[in-house]
């Protein structure tokens, strides 16, 4: 479904990534793991149309979308959740998720069912429904984060550091929304520093390593062997 060729990009004059190239099969959950630096984050903002680059192509459900832009890459069915819980704080949960539809705001009959399913998936959201998005704790915001990218109705869902300075408990919480998301059908590409959590969600895991892909190898072999040790401490 998602097709990365030796894809180059950076800030500026500086350059991150370095010809990386992946595949994520289509309702597959394939992990991008990697020490702190190595581009893992620049390379979901590149395929997702936040940063243009230089060189390779990203070829998504048949069709080239390097440069495109952002709101182009989501209409196309491809989303990205960025690190950091970004929601907007000042809005209710409601409108953080209809905002998560603003690509598809003609279907008001979709929209609302879409709204209803996302809060049977997020149950603790759905208490929450009219309260501003800045109160909720950093769990709830990831879960409405996440919420809000699949009322977009993306095919492939795109996640940042899911569990990124979470309790272990809410740690376990979206280990299990990702879990139930996937079995819907929806294809991932998981970026997360929790290895662990990572390899046990995956089926696919890719290592990078200064801007450029050192390992690719199934998830479940990864777990069982020491291979990833001297990707991450050289």
């Amino acid at each position: 479904m998602l097709t990365v060729k030796a894809l180059e990009a950076g800030y500026g004059k500086l350059k991150v990534l370095q010809g990386v190239s992946l595949t994520v099969r289509a309702g597959s959950v394939a992990a991008l793991l990697g020490g702190n630096g190595t581009g893992k984050s620049t390379a979901l903002k590149t395929i997702a149309g936040l940063l243009r680059p230089g060189a390779g192509e990203v070829e998504f459900d048949g069709a080239r979308i390097d440069g495109l832009a952002a709101h182009q890459v989501v209409r196309r069915g491809l989303c990205l959740v960025p690190q950091g819980k970004d929601v907007f704080p000042r809005l209710t949960v409601d409108e953080n998720l209809l905002m998560g539809g603003f690509v598809r705001r003609g279907d008001r009959a979709g929209l609302a069912a879409d709204l209803e399913r996302s809060y049977a998936t997020f149950p603790a959201l759905a208490e929450r429904r009219r309260q501003h998005a800045g109160t909720l704790s950093g769990g709830e915001q990831q879960m409405l984060a996440i919420g809000r990218a699949l009322m977009s109705r993306p095919k492939c869902l795109m996640l940042d550091e899911p569990s990124a300075a979470l309790a272990p408990r809410m740690v376990d919480e979206v280990a299990r929304v990702i879990e139930a998301v996937h079995r819907q059908g929806m294809t991932l590409l998981l970026v997360e520093q929790n290895v662990a959590l990572a390899l046990a969600l995956a089926e696919d895991a890719y290592v990078m390593r200064d801007g450029r892909i050192a390992l690719a190898e199934r998830a479940e072999r990864l777990r069982n062997t020491d291979l990833l040790r001297s990707y991450y401490l050289g």
